[in-house]
This record gives C-alpha cells, structure tokens and sequence, in this order.
C-alpha cells in the first residue's frame, strides 16, 4: 500500500522535536511496519513510501536525514531513486537489498549510494549503520573546522565541500574518505588504514568498496582522469593527496 505525502505528515506529525527523520522506501508493507515500529523505538521519526519515484516526492517535502531504499520495486526502483536524487541531493542512502551479487552493490556505490545491508538482516545492525552515518554529518569535536588544499576546500561543519567557488556533491561516504586524505596533504595513507576508519564509522571496510569510492572522487575533483593531479594512487600501499604543481 502506498503511502501519500499526506500519509507521511501523520506518521512523523507535527512537533519541535529534534528526532531525525528516516525515509523507508520499500515496496512490501510489512518491511515498512516492521522498520517503521523499530524505528520510532530508537526516537527517530520515520516516513516510508512504496516506490522510488512516491520517495523522491516525500525528500522534496520533508527533507528526511536518511533513506532506507530497496532495490526492487515497481515504477522507479532503487537504482533509478538514487540516480536521480543525486541530482538534487547528497542525502545519506543505504541500500537494503537481496540481491549479495557484487556487481548490483558496486553498481548501487557507483549511483552514490552510502552505505548497503543484505536481507535478511539484523536491526541492531541496521540501527549502527544508520547512526555511522548520520554521525558524519556532524563534526568531530577538536577537528579544525575546515581543510583547504589547492583549490578544494573541505568545510567540516557545513559538510560541503568546494572546488574554487562550485560545489562538489558529495556522499557522506566520499566525504569521510576526501576528509582522511586532505589531512594529511603529500603524505602516503595506507590502504589499511582507510579501510579500518571506513570499519569503524559503520562502513563496508573491504578494498574493492574504497577503490570504489576513489575513483568516485577522481570523477568529481580532478579535471582529467587520465592524469589525476589530486587523489595519486602510490602502488601497494595506499593513496595520497596532492596539491597541483607542487
């Protein structure tokens, strides 16, 4: 059963609150209660939508902090929503799925998904994903408020990055991973490393998901992926972050 915008308004209600709203787009009505009723046990507000495109519509009007998204689904499925909110929004998505082949994960990383977990699945381990990455919206206490090498600059409290004056959209993901570069510019970070922070913000921490996520980057930042003067793979041992012409 659908659930129109009108529907969503009475889910999450009219108040002050300062919950944060999570967008459950999936096409079976009982994965909706079930995350649903979960959900709003752990003090977060939540709207749900059948399909991809009733869930671009709710985003528009309730700015939700997280989708929860099936991939297969009727009208506009997984795939198609995240292509498209991409478009318009770097909001955090993690991608609830059946389908464990590799190539439909890399594929959902590459649309600019965030983060994914397999049906069937654990709640708790669900809730840890979801709070990994809502936390990295928020800065870290003690972090220098901003990062700047070259032309790009990383704004940890906005959590909005910019190359000259045009802003690079980025996922939360991606923006932990730039962030752990461009801290320490010109120096090697090992591949292990970035896949243990990737692990302990909630993350898949495996290398195929962060040569994903760099070659992601390569895509937004550098002007000619031939010749990559940012993000420079040192062979064997990790990547590192370079200013142009230094």
């Amino acid at each position: 059963m659908a659930t129109s915008s009108c529907d969503a308004v009475k889910q999450i209600g009219y108040n002050n609150s300062m919950a944060r709203k999570i967008l459950v787009i999936d096409d079976t009505r009982n994965v909706q209660v079930l995350l649903s009723d979960f959900l709003s046990s752990q003090d977060f507000e939540v709207l749900t939508a059948s399909d991809g495109r009733e869930g671009l519509e709710i985003v528009r009007q309730f700015n939700p902090d997280l989708v929860l998204l099936d991939i297969m689904m009727p009208n506009m499925d997984g795939y198609q929503f995240i292509s498209q909110l991409r478009r318009e929004s770097s909001l955090p998505v993690i991608m609830i799925t059946a389908r464990q082949q590799e190539t439909d994960i890399i594929r959902g990383f590459d649309l600019g998904a965030d983060d994914y977990i397999t049906k069937p699945f654990r709640l708790r381990e669900l809730l840890v994903r979801i709070r990994a990455v809502l936390r990295r919206a928020a800065p870290r206490e003690g972090d220098e408020p901003s990062l700047t090498v070259g032309e790009i600059h990383l704004d940890r409290g906005r959590h909005e990055v910019r190359k000259s004056d045009r802003i690079i959209e980025l996922t939360p993901l991606e923006f932990l991973v730039l962030e752990m570069l461009m801290q320490s510019p010109g120096q090697v970070v090992r591949r292990a490393g970035l896949c243990m922070r990737l692990m302990e913000n909630g993350y898949s921490g495996s290398e195929s998901t962060l040569k994903i996520h760099i070659r992601n980057l390569r895509m937004k930042l550098e002007d000619d992926l031939n010749q990559p003067q940012y993000i420079e793979t040192v062979f064997g041992i990790g990547y590192r972050f370079m200013e142009p012409g230094i």
